[in-house]
């Protein structure tokens, strides 16, 4: 159990990195790349075709093992319909990205800068997380 949450502790450290390096902590960086009417920046185009190059390597390893090297079988998403809440969601999440320039994981990410900014985004990101469960509990 602790291999588990060392292996998580370090991929969570070395995605905030890749984050970091990339600058998609960077919220001007952000806005640049999704200002795509006026000045803009295509490198964070490279940073998501190397993430989806190296992910689609690693799958493809992975996938030739009968069982991930610190559980006992693959956990894969199940597929479900799209549905207005799924469609109601990512719009949301879209339209806070393209107003904010930062999104959940590089705002983690983010927290060392102390940057106020950051902290009110994660702190509302938190509370609309809460609200959510507490709407959408399990009958």
């Amino acid at each position: 159990m602790m291999g588990g949450y060392l292996s998580a502790l370090f991929c969570g450290t070395l995605f905030g990195l890749g984050l970091t390096l990339a600058q998609m902590t960077n919220p001007e960086k952000v806005l640049g790349f999704l200002d795509v009417a006026g000045h803009w920046d295509p490198s964070l185009a490279l940073v998501m075709a190397g993430a989806l190059t190296t992910l689609a390597l690693i799958q493809r390893l992975a996938r030739r093992r009968p069982a991930p090297i610190l559980a006992s079988s693959f956990n894969e998403p199940k597929k479900a319909p799209i549905d207005v809440r799924l469609l109601t969601g990512a719009a949301l999440f879209g339209i806070g990205w393209g107003l904010s320039g930062i999104c959940p994981g590089p705002a983690i990410a983010a927290l060392s800068y102390g940057r106020v900014e950051i902290y009110v985004f994660t702190a509302a990101m938190f509370a609309g997380m809460g609200l959510f469960q507490r709407l959408h509990r399990p009958k």
